[in-house]
């Protein structure tokens, strides 16, 4: 009998060579062009920009428009021509480059700045807690504007980029500051800043375990310093040894252990982090009163109040004054001080964050779904979403959720 030959249906079924493949489907992209704003800093020495000329190429050769004002790159030494070459239109009025749909500013704008906003417009710039008030709150808010602070958005790990980043600028800069005040030139102690064979090492103490603290000792212990690190927070300061992979003098906010070793410091940094709207601790001005002639103090948080009860906001045009001839200093913007690594670090976060608006169709797009992003507007279209900003001028605010599902 002869043998039967497999059917076709059986031919395929046992056949390795035909399975179901699988078919990709087209992504729906709402992509939007964006109309992006940098207008010259007008704030006391404010030298950083939002976007460096090589940013502004990128975003340029993907289809957005970019409006500088004439001027606004060179405290950071970037000139105009940079931005025109890189595609950027130079505007040669603030009431031009306020035209644009996003603006992307450093310092938050002036009360006359904010006269030339217009409804629907969003603004993302710092939003300086310490310095603010209700006036400039209501102000913002009758211009029916979405207002981004950056030192409140999050990344996905839930940190803060741009306070991060200003953050490890001011840590590695404080020591810079330090070395100089303490040299005779400056009418210092006239020692080094750190140490040699033979010659104890000088004594830096900080205050606070943060991002500041971290940069701030990693510059002291490489140039030979001895630094203590007190912070009220034990696991900041585990994280920071285990960071720094060395052991290290660390201690909690103990005022008689602080103030022994305050006296015997030659650099005080402080960089205790705002917590509940305040710094939680403030060194009182007796001992200040303490330390030796010619010491320096820096006071990182000075633009939260800072931690020193003799601190008082100084400038870089006139960064230092003495009391108990202790000199302090008190820049609130030490990150200005290096505005072009600055403006580079900014421009590194804005650049991503301008594109994902884009690719969302959007600013209200890309609210609905990036939560950290989210996390920085306290203000939209015209209504106080900042619950922390409420509390502190007793306004009333709503929850950003409840207005984006309403309004769209």
């Amino acid at each position: 009998m002869p043998e039967q030959l497999p059917s076709g249906f059986e031919s395929l079924a046992t056949s390795r060579a035909y399975f179901t493949q699988e078919s990709m489907l087209a992504v729906e992209t709402r992509k939007r062009k964006l109309f992006i704003g940098l207008p010259r800093e007008t704030s006391l020495q404010e030298n950083r920009l939002g976007l460096t000329p090589e940013a502004v190429q990128h975003l340029v050769s993907a289809g957005h428009e970019v409006v500088m004002e004439a001027g606004a790159g060179e405290p950071s030494k970037y000139a105009d021509h940079d931005y025109s070459e890189a595609g950027a239109q130079i505007a040669y009025s603030a009431d031009e480059v306020y035209k644009a749909d996003v603006l992307l500013k450093v310092a938050p704008p002036t009360l006359e700045e904010i006269e030339l906003l217009h409804p629907g417009q969003t603004l993302i710039s710092a939003l300086q807690m310490g310095s603010m008030t209700q006036e400039y709150i209501a102000a913002l808010s009758r211009k029916k504007i979405n207002a981004i602070g950056f030192e409140l958005m999050k990344d996905p790990s839930g940190a803060r980029p741009v306070v991060r980043a200003m953050s490890e600028i001011a840590g590695s800069t404080v020591m810079l500051i330090a070395a100089e005040y303490l040299a005779r030139s400056n009418e210092g102690k006239g020692i080094i800043l750190g140490g040699i064979t033979g010659v104890p090492p000088s004594q830096v103490v900080i205050l606070g375990a943060g991002t500041v603290a971290e940069y701030a000792a990693r510059a002291a212990t490489g140039l030979g310093a001895e630094v203590k690190v007190f912070d009220n927070h034990l696991y900041k300061l585990r994280r920071l040894k285990h960071n720094l992979g060395m052991q290290l003098y660390t201690s909690t906010l103990d005022t008689f252990a602080l103030s022994q070793q305050i006296r015997r410091a030659d650099v005080v940094i402080g960089a205790l982090a705002v917590e509940d709207g305040r710094i939680p601790f403030m060194v009182p001005e007796e001992m200040v009163a303490t330390m030796s002639s010619g010491s320096v103090i820096i006071d990182v948080s000075i633009d939260q109040g800072g931690c020193f009860e003799t601190s008082e906001m100084t400038s870089h045009s006139n960064p230092v004054f003495r009391k108990y001839d202790v000199v302090h200093y008190c820049v609130p913007n030490i990150a200005s001080r290096v505005p072009r690594t600055a403006t580079n670090a900014l421009s590194n976060i804005f650049t991503p964050i301008l594109q994902e608006i884009s690719q969302h169709g959007g600013i209200n797009e890309v609210l609905f779904t990036n939560e950290h992003f989210r996390s920085g507007v306290y203000i939209y279209r015209g209504s106080l979403t900042n619950a922390m900003i409420a509390k502190k001028f007793n306004m009333r605010y709503k929850e950003l959720g409840l207005l984006i599902a309403v309004r769209n």
